[in-house]
């Protein structure tokens, strides 16, 4: 949301380097600024990120201003500031999702589907600075699956280089483009059987009892109730009576339509993050985190797990992140990994606090540690009314002469977490709309999301994850487009006068709704939510396109859906 920025200083008495800069992973961007930059040790650097002012992947990695101001304030001696303006913004960022596919989905005579076939040529833009500009391309080709049980699947990606900005990760990371090519595919296939799109995927659906299963593009699906999500989001959006809400918007001149996706994404994969919990003498706790908020309620959601396993109130915690030189390791945030991972290694740290604390209340209160209960922020004698707070065991941590003995004064720890695979979010998301047909305008009329994303520790911060997702999501297909003139290759679209953003009159209210299946692949049992959104949000609201559009005859629409290009489409497929 905001433009990026940095501020470069450097210490010569030190010689060191600090860089504050609104990026999603600090400890990375250090790695790469030590190692294939400067050439020094990571130890001469540090990154602060505070307020990222949004992210979704753009934000994610090093730019060449992060390394241009380091250099300029050690060449004059001062801090350098350096500020992107909204309008250079278009024009220096990376960009996401340019991609073209051509797809083939292949059912015998009962509906069941017998292969996929996909191929795709990705624009990376002019320039492959890193292997970032890969991963929305290749990494997330394993979704295109979807939630269906489709036994053999080929698929051939060819990365181009154009005269473009760079692509590279936008929320969703080619989970969006994988899905949208599936339900779309799945649309078109229920059009020409002649069969209801929904009942189509309810006969391929993976069922609960099959998993874990290895999908043939080799992804480990590990739980789920898909045909559930599905059931339940059709009640939601009324299904059975859009007969007659279609027959009385063509009453009234208009073109209804309803869309279904099913969803599924590849998230949190396999990657270590850090977690640290320090108490104060006071007994207050700080939390240390290797993950990076940019907005998405970290603060919250972590408060919420160690007040869950220690018995803290809120107001005796704080959460920090973002800086390399307070935080001792981190992968950063990205890819819907911060509560699977950070959450998980903070749930393992917390385990650590209770086991150290346990022995010293079992010293405190003259019992062995094996008769020691904890539950609620207290440790407790079996059987007795004995007790102490974990504040004022953390004390007490702190004074040699109330712990055992040879046992290190304080309260610290810290925990590690890299999960064995990756966690899968799916649901299901139904769109409906009204499209204008005098003028092209398309208005959604109604939206309803049945979403799992496991446990649920702030179903809040996870609604308005879903929400801020289907709106980015809705976004690139009704109106978003960078435009290059064919001739010169110059930007059209530099500026907010020429690039359309949705705003909220271009939505309807959402209805969420949630199904949650807990995996086992970490102790919160949290699959991820960050993305869910818009990978759902871009294939329902083109079904629900395509459903309106069908009557008049029109078959093929390109994103963006403007008004200008569904009036032409209307127009052709009437002459």
């Amino acid at each position: 949301m905001e433009p990026r920025g940095a501020i470069g200083v450097y210490d010569e008495r030190e010689d060191r380097f600090t860089l504050h800069a609104d990026v999603q992973y600090p400890h990375r961007v250090r790695q790469l600024l030590a190692e294939k930059i400067f050439s020094i040790p990571e130890q001469n650097i540090r990154v602060v990120a505070r307020d990222v002012g949004g992210g979704f992947g753009t934000k994610g990695w090093q730019y060449a201003e992060h390394r241009l101001v380091l250099w300029a304030a050690r060449k004059v001696g001062r801090p350098v500031k350096w500020a992107c303006e909204r309008s250079e913004a278009i024009q220096a960022d990376e960009h996401g999702r340019d991609n073209v596919t051509e797809a083939e989905l292949a059912f015998d005579g009962n509906g069941k589907v017998v292969g996929l076939r996909v191929n795709t040529v990705a624009n990376i833009g002019a320039y492959l600075s890193a292997i970032r500009n890969l991963l929305a391309a290749f990494t997330n080709v394993g979704t295109l699956i979807g939630v269906y049980d489709i036994p053999a699947a080929h698929v051939t990606v060819r990365t181009v280089h154009s005269n473009t900005n760079p692509t590279a990760p936008y929320r969703g990371a080619g989970r969006p483009e994988a899905t949208f090519v599936i339900e779309r595919m799945f649309d078109e296939a229920a059009r020409e059987m002649g069969i209801d799109p929904a009942e189509l995927r309810a006969r391929n659906m993976i069922a609960p009892d099959a998993m874990p299963v290895k999908t043939a593009l080799g992804l480990n699906y590990d739980c789920g109730e898909f045909a559930h999500n599905q059931a339940e989001v059709l009640k939601m959006a009324n299904y059975d009576d859009f007969a007659r809400r279609r027959e009385e918007a063509a009453a009234r001149g208009k073109l209804r339509g309803i869309g279904i996706a099913n969803p599924i994404e590849r998230a949190a994969s396999p990657a270590p993050d850090f977690a640290e919990i320090r108490f104060s003498t006071d007994g207050s706790a700080t939390i240390l985190m290797g993950t990076k908020s940019q907005g998405q309620g970290h603060e919250t959601v972590y408060k919420q797990i160690v007040g869950e396993r220690l018995g803290l109130g809120p107001a005796e915690m704080r959460v920090i992140d973002g800086d390399t030189d307070r935080v001792a390791f981190g992968m950063g945030t990205m890819g819907s990994r911060s509560t699977v991972i950070g959450g998980s290694a903070l749930y393992y740290a917390a385990d650590k606090v209770i086991d150290k604390a346990t022995e010293v209340a079992a010293h405190l209160l003259e019992a062995s540690a094996a008769d020691i209960e904890f539950a609620d922020g207290k440790f407790t004698v079996a059987g007795t009314d004995r007790e102490m707070t974990l504040k004022e065991v953390a004390k007490a941590s702190f004074l040699p002469a109330k712990i055992p003995p040879g046992m290190e004064p304080g309260l610290f720890e810290s925990a590690t977490f890299v999960p064995d695979d990756d966690t899968y979010p799916n649901g299901s998301h139904m769109c409906e709309v009204e499209i204008d047909p005098d003028t092209g305008t398309i208005e959604i009329v109604g939206y309803w999301v049945v979403d799992d994303v496991g446990t649920m520790i702030n179903p809040t911060i996870v609604k308005g994850q879903i929400h801020g997702g289907i709106a980015q999501g809705v976004g690139q297909i009704l109106m978003e487009q960078v435009a290059y003139d064919k001739d010169s290759g110059q930007l059209l679209s530099g500026s907010f006068m020429d690039y359309a953003m949705p705003r909220a009159d271009n939505f309807s209210t959402f209805d969420v709704a949630s199904n949650d299946v807990p995996t086992q692949r970490n102790p919160l049992g949290v699959k991820g939510a960050g993305e869910a959104g818009t990978v759902g949000a871009m294939p329902s609201l083109m079904n629900a396109i395509m459903n309106a559009l069908a009557p008049v005859g029109v078959t093929d629409l390109e994103m963006p859906a403007t008004p200008e290009r569904v009036w032409q489409a209307i127009a052709a497929a009437r002459s």
